[in-house]
Parts: structure tokens; sequence; C-alpha cells
């Protein structure tokens, strides 16, 4: 039986393979522009059936080049919607066909806008870098237009919803998954300091609201951050939007502490230069906490078993944890509340301890990450330049 390792550097393999077959290279002039921030959404169309796209990819078809900003860029004019936004899963560098590009443009009053799978911020950023490279006005004005979508949509309490206008469903809450939140405050946080590309063109009235948006994003991810027995933890994928309490997100991701969206939280914050006190025990807490939840001693091994075909895709793999005394540091995806037990579940919402006992569709799920370790490296250079004073990985 052929079987596969999922480790970080086999995760990393894949990755880059798949980003060499799109023939992705470096930003700039000559290069073009990083579509890496596309992937997500990208893989979603080829890979996951998803009945509310309006198109869907045809086999076989080309794609455009990474150097080919200017046709990139009007694909991606040709998906933003009248209020702003984008919505997910299409490739941002399929050629399309005329039926195609019609279909596209006719979708263009609906509101099905969203930040999920690095949707609408990626693509902000991406016009402000084809506006910066090819100086034309269209460009600018569809990233201002981005960012007024992005104003609007933002709660009082300073969170984002997954998707704006509001869906009557989970996707309400504040969301962190995939992204969304940090992602959002990230494009923020590079106008608020004049970062590439946005300096030439945002002008003062919007700066000033982006400053307020990007403070009131900064609270609320402090003041979502889990606290237990009075001791900071990590985040949950999503919160409630009025109480800011961790909330079920999909049936199967319960309210837990959730290692993978905490480790980009617990990044974002690091990149913050002179950050508070507030923002320093944020991160000094959440590290402590992604240390003391790692798990040793096991891994997660792929294997291929009989086609399965699901409600989404054909699985020929399944997975399944195998001990193995070598095996890097590991994290579950989820913990539960209060005990700290990684945490498993299925689409009925059943709570379970292992991911042995999880369906067999959802074992496909990420339900361990390596993401955390990246926390754990970045934090001895932070430390020693923010907080000096406590080291909270020292022995």
């Amino acid at each position: 039986m052929n079987k596969k390792i999922i480790t970080p550097v086999i995760l990393s393999l894949l990755f880059l393979c798949w980003v060499s077959c799109a023939k992705d290279t470096p930003a700039g002039k000559e290069n073009g522009i990083d579509t890496n921030d596309f992937y997500n959404s990208a893989h979603h169309w080829y890979d996951i059936a998803e009945v509310k796209n309006v198109i869907n990819f045809e086999p076989n078809k080309p794609r455009y080049n990474v150097t080919q900003v200017k046709e990139i860029a009007d694909n991606v004019l040709l998906y933003q919607r009248d209020n702003g936004g984008w919505p997910k899963n299409y490739d941002m560098r399929a050629i399309l066909t005329k039926d195609q590009r019609k279909k596209v443009i006719a979708a263009k009053p609906e509101l099905y806008t969203t930040f999920d799978n690095c949707t609408t911020y990626s693509h902000i950023k991406y016009m402000a870098k084809a506006y910066q490279i090819l100086k034309d006005e269209k460009y600018k004005d569809a990233a201002l237009k981005g960012i007024d979508f992005v104003l609007s949509s933002q709660y009082a309490n300073g969170g984002w919803p997954q998707y704006y206008p509001l869906q009557n469903n989970y996707s309400r809450e504040i969301t962190f998954n995939d992204d969304a939140m940090t992602g959002v405050m990230a494009m923020l946080k590079d106008i608020v300091i004049d970062n590439e590309p946005f300096y030439s063109f945002v002008d003062k009235a919007r700066r000033e609201k982006i400053k307020t948006a990007y403070d009131k994003g900064l609270e609320c991810i402090l003041k979502c951050q889990i606290k237990e027995n009075g001791i900071l933890t990590g985040w949950c994928q999503q919160h409630d939007p009025n109480t800011l309490a961790p909330v079920m997100a999909r049936k199967y991701e319960l309210p837990s502490i959730c290692n993978r969206e905490g480790t980009t939280v617990v990044l974002f914050l690091m990149s913050i230069d002179k950050p508070s006190k507030e923002v320093i025990n944020s991160v000094q807490a959440a590290v402590k906490w992604l240390e003391e939840s790692k798990i040793t001693g096991i891994r997660v091994e792929e294997f291929n078993t009989p086609p399965f075909q699901t409600p989404l895709r054909l699985l020929k793999t399944d997975r399944r944890v195998v001990e193995d005394k070598n095996a890097p540091p590991i994290w579950a995806r989820f913990y539960e509340l209060g005990t700290h037990k990684p945490l498993f579940s299925n689409r009925q919402s059943q709570r379970f301890y292992t991911m042995a006992e999880v369906d067999r569709e959802r074992r496909a799920y990420g339900w361990y990450t390596y993401d955390p370790q990246q926390a754990l490296s970045a934090y001895p250079a932070w430390q020693k330049k923010w907080a000096p004073q406590l080291d909270v990985l020292k022995k």
C-alpha cells in the first residue's frame, strides 16, 4: 500500500509544485505580480465543486503567465462586483471564453461578496500593484472601490464578517478562518504605515477612515483572545459579533481554541512595529499557549484507498494518525474549551477526541497542523526586540 507522510516538508513541496506549474515568479515590473494570494480560491475552483459559482473551469484551458499583468488585472477587474467586493473560488489567471466573460459581467450586480479564501483584500492589493506598474486609472479606481467596500463591511466593534452584505448563516460571525480578519488588517496596515503600493494614491480622507478602522480592528482582535481562568490562550475560527465569544463555524468546526487561525493572528501581531503593552501581552500569552499545546510522538499518514465520491470531490486517499517518536511537533487544529483536549467532529457536530472517529469524508479536512511552529520560530527575535524582560519559552 502506497503511503505518504504529511509533514511540513511534503506540504511545502506540494505547494511549491503547484506554484511551479502555475509559472509564478517573484513580484516586480520584469517578472509580473505575485499571484500566490489567489491560490486558495483557484484551488477551490479546480478541486472542489461549488454550486454557487457563476462559471466553472473548463479542462485543459490555458492560463495567463504571471508576467501578463494587464491581462490578469483585467480579469480581476472583470470579477469585481458593483458593490466593490469580489466573489470567491475563481482563478484570476484563467483565460475565459467569451461566454464565460458574459456570465461574469452579468453577475456584477450580485452581492455574494466575501473575504473568505483570501478574497477581496488580495484583489485590492493586486489592483493597487497593477496601477503602480501600468498607470491605468481604472485599476486605481477599482482598488479604492474595494477599500470602500472593506470599510463599509466592518462591524462597529472592529470585526469583519466572512461575507458582506451579511448572510443568514455562520458567515455573519467575526471570522479568523482562512485569514479573513488578518488578511484585511494586514492590507489596512500597509496603508496606515505608507507601504507600497498604496501610498501614492490613497487620499487623506480615506486614510483617516482606514486608520480608525485599523485601530478598531486591532482592539477587536485583542478582545477576542480567549481567556480561561484569567489566562489568555488563543482564538477561535469565528467569534460572536456582539459578545465576541467563540462560536461554531461550519457544523464540524465547534467552538474551541483554533491553533491554525491563532498562529496567523500571532504572526500578524508580531508584524506590528512598536507594539503596545496590550499587543505584547497578547503575543506572549498566545506563544505560551502554542508551546504548551504542541503534540509530540505522532504524525499523520496519508494512504491510497479505493475511490470514494463525496458531494464535493472524489477522494482517493485516507488519513490516519500513527506513532513516530522522531516526528516533529504537531498541533491539533481545535482544542476543546476548558479541557484543552484535541477536538474533532463531523457534519452532524458530534464531539470526538480522535481523528479515527471522524467520518471518512471529513477525515480529508485539516485536523492537524504544523503552522504554530512558524510563530514559535519567529518568537525569539521578536521577544528580544520587544519583550527582552520576559521569554515565555525559557525553561
